[in-house]
């Protein structure tokens, strides 16, 4: 990873010829930007791997037989999370990237394209989004699959985040227009046996549901029914189009029926009343921002929801949201909501002797890697560099063109790196991308099954 090395091929030929379980990997001489509290940033410091978990931290560790890494020039960080993103639309990227409102994106995508989406397309546009995350650093995603039309297009979906590595959490809803099965929630249960029966795995499950039943009707809202299928599942709850007056009310209704709490996340959560805010605070609920869907898209009032829920005393994670209109990477999720919390911070105070309350990069990296491990339910697994957390890490390269000299690396991470400069991603421990080359993965074939599936879709939608 050095700068001036030349062996990345070597080393990665000498890592996968070691058997996965008892591989070591000694990263060294790197800045490490843990985000961990009591750790913080370590300069020239070495990380231990060892088979799918970070097992030391600090300075000159024992090298003993492990594959030495020399990361001198590089940024070590936790890999990113994200806590939000309809993956199965991911052959039709930036379709519509002028869209104007809720209303045109539901129509056109969900009353539109997704009524034709057969199991193979759901495989080809998760499998598509979950690779691209890896290669732009992020090694957790969310997908909120509602497209859940057969049990197929379910299997689909899962198989494509199993096949790509990537720290997958499916969060499984039924479609809002269109034929289905009526399958959904009740093919919940044998989606964990088949697919999630252990706790110790890269996959893991969620129930994902509507704030209201505004946009398509009661089946899909949250509220006691569906909260019930998730305890008696074991499994959490990530809510969608948390936004406005409607979701206010349904918020409070949550809180007095006792089924908000911190295995229950709201997405968006823009234009909500104070009220809201404060039940959802007081029990412990997460939330997910989608910083670029909402001001892009125009959510309610447009404006990402994070001082309401510092204010609240939540520490929110970052999402994607819909590829269709928007970026799919983390990097500008961060550079979005740091511009425009600091732009309304600082306009409320113009003019006053007052003192504008500014989030830092520290924050915005604080919610695109530990917050939204939280949030997806997932603290202790991931989200930090910690002795013991599982071994979800990218090198970035701070000695590239765009990020030479290195003054800050928590500024050169969220301000100036983007997927060019992340040199290797490890997800449990394995290399996924490495040499700035996303692994095993056949482009020539990947790019003529994204674009069949793609002329399918556009072709059959009505």
């Amino acid at each position: 990873m050095n700068i001036n090395d030349t062996t990345s091929a070597a080393v990665l030929q000498d890592l996968r010829r070691r058997p996965a379980d008892r591989r070591r990997i000694l990263f060294t001489g790197a800045t490490l930007v843990t985000m961990d509290a009591d750790l913080g940033v370590i300069d020239g410091g070495d990380l231990l791997v060892e088979g799918d978990s970070i097992t030391a931290i600090g300075h000159d560790l024992d090298v003993g037989d492990a594959v030495v890494v020399d990361a001198t020039g590089t940024i070590l960080t936790p890999g990113f999370v994200d806590t939000h993103r309809h993956a199965w639309e991911a052959q039709l990227r930036r379709i519509m990237p002028d869209v104007d409102d809720l209303g045109a994106y539901v129509m056109a995508t969900l009353a539109g394209y997704a009524t034709v989406y057969r199991p193979q397309d759901m495989y080809t546009g998760t499998r598509l989004a979950a690779l691209t995350a890896i290669d732009s650093g992020i090694t957790t995603m969310l997908d909120f699959s509602h497209n859940s039309r057969t049990r197929e297009h379910s299997d689909a979906a899962i198989e494509a985040l199993a096949d790509t590595g990537i720290r997958g959490v499916h969060a499984s809803m039924g479609p809002h227009f269109g034929d289905w099965d009526r399958q959904w929630p009740g093919d919940l249960t044998r989606l964990k046996d088949r697919y999630f029966s252990t706790g110790n795995q890269l996959l893991t499950l969620r129930l994902g549901a509507l704030a209201t039943d505004e946009i398509a009707g009661p089946t899909l809202a949250y509220g006691p029914d569906l909260a019930r299928v998730a305890t008696e599942l074991g499994i959490g709850v990530s809510v969608d189009a948390v936004f406005g007056t409607a979701s206010s009310d349904a918020v409070l209704r949550w809180a007095k029926d006792g089924i908000l709490g911190p295995d229950v996340t709201l997405i968006h959560s823009t234009g909500l009343t104070a009220e809201a805010w404060k039940a959802m605070g007081g029990s412990g609920t997460t939330v997910a921002l989608a910083p670029t869907s909402d001001a892009q898209i125009g959510l309610e009032t447009a404006i990402p929801a994070v001082d309401e829920a510092l204010s609240a005393g939540i520490r929110p994670g970052l999402s994607i949201d819909v590829e269709v209109a928007l970026s799919s990477d983390m990097f500008t999720q961060m550079r979005a909501l740091l511009a425009i919390q600091r732009m309304r911070a600082v306009n409320a105070v113009h003019g006053t002797e007052r003192q504008p309350s500014r989030i830092t990069t520290h924050d915005v990296l604080d919610f695109a890697t530990l917050q939204g491990a939280r949030t997806n339910g997932l603290s202790g697994v991931t989200g930090s560099l910690t002795v013991g957390k599982k071994a979800d890490l990218l090198v970035i390269r701070a000695e590239d063109l765009n990020n030479m000299p290195l003054n800050d690396p928590i500024g050169t991470v969220v301000l100036g790196s983007d997927a060019r400069n992340i040199s290797a991603v490890l997800i449990n421990g394995e290399p996924r991308k490495w040499d700035g080359h996303v692994l095993d993965v056949d482009l020539t074939t990947l790019r003529g099954e994204v674009h069949a599936s793609r002329e399918y879709v556009l072709n059959a939608t009505p």
